[in-house]
């Protein structure tokens, strides 16, 4: 049954084939009936047989199907004209088995390879929704291609209906959503990264806020990239803030090399504002009234 059905194949494929069949090609064993089937009907071309990996031994095949896929591989590497590889230790197999081949490693050419050496790396931590200033993380992107900004947060889109910018965000190859995370994840994500950022819409309801991710950053060493928002100023010791994609894109790109060398005094003053000492005025108001600790 299966050698009819890879001749019937071979004759289908043959049809489609214009001018003299020269080569046949092959990338795994199971290929080889199909491949013989073409070859019986076209003695004069050769066989090709790529090796990407030992499928014989593959360790998702059944004893069974390991032993089917040796005898195909034995008899594939028997008729081949030309094995090629991509691995020595594929290279040495072919010739202990008293066969040849060519080594011809592998390619990424369509890989993306933005310069290791240009990379600004940020985080954004929290809420992704009617907050997020859309069109000011487009400018950003667009004006930094050497950008890489790690989205860590529950994305809100029935928040962003028809916003264009932030349609568009959710494509852009520099802009990588993660989802939510579980703080230590977050923490760990936050260590990757040069600067935090805070990118919210200029607007009464974000002027009057003081967000946390602010001390979350600068507890590990990372200043904080905002927008021009009263509550910030807060904490100016840990924040810089402007005006607009341009103005931003400058403020992430000088603290290029943070991830690598993070801001020590910063994270000192970070791990002091703890909740006893912040909460000290509170305390005392307690105290006053006659309330102590249990």
């Amino acid at each position: 049954l299966r050698e009819r059905l890879a001749r019937a194949t071979a004759r289908r494929l043959l049809r489609a084939v214009r001018g003299d069949l020269r080569a046949v090609g092959i990338f795994h064993p199971v290929q080889w009936p199909l491949a013989r089937a073409l070859l019986a009907a076209r003695p004069g071309a050769e066989l090709w047989y790529g090796r990407w990996d030992r499928y014989e031994v593959a360790p998702d095949a059944s004893a069974r199907m390991r032993e089917r896929l040796t005898v195909l591989h034995r008899q594939a590497a028997e008729r081949s004209a030309l094995t090629f590889v991509v691995s020595g230790k594929l290279l040495k197999l072919e010739r202990e088995a008293g066969r040849d081949a060519e080594l011809v490693g592998l390619a990424a050419d369509s890989f993306p390879a933005p310069d290791p050496a240009a990379a600004v790396v940020a985080v954004s931590l929290g809420h992704l929704g009617r907050r997020t200033d859309w069109a000011l993380l487009r400018g950003v992107a667009e004006l930094m291609p050497e950008l890489v900004l790690l989205l860590v947060g529950e994305r809100h889109d029935e928040e962003c209906s028809g916003d264009a910018d932030f349609a568009w965000c959710r494509t852009a190859p520099n802009l990588v959503w993660l989802g939510r995370r579980s703080d230590e994840e977050a923490a760990r994500l936050i260590l990757c990264a040069d600067a935090g950022i805070l990118p919210f819409r200029v607007e009464p309801f974000n002027d009057a806020a003081l967000p946390y991710r602010i001390l979350k950053y600068a507890r590990l060493g990372r200043r904080t990239v905002s927008p021009e928002l009263a509550g910030v100023h807060t904490w100016d010791r840990a924040v810089t803030t402007v005006a607009g994609p341009a103005a931003f894109a400058a403020a992430l790109r000088a603290q290029a090399g943070t991830r690598v060398r993070p801001d020590l005094e910063l994270r000192a003053w970070a791990l002091e504002q703890t909740a006893e000492r912040v909460n000290a005025p509170l305390w005392e108001r307690l105290r006053a009234l006659g309330i102590t600790r249990a």
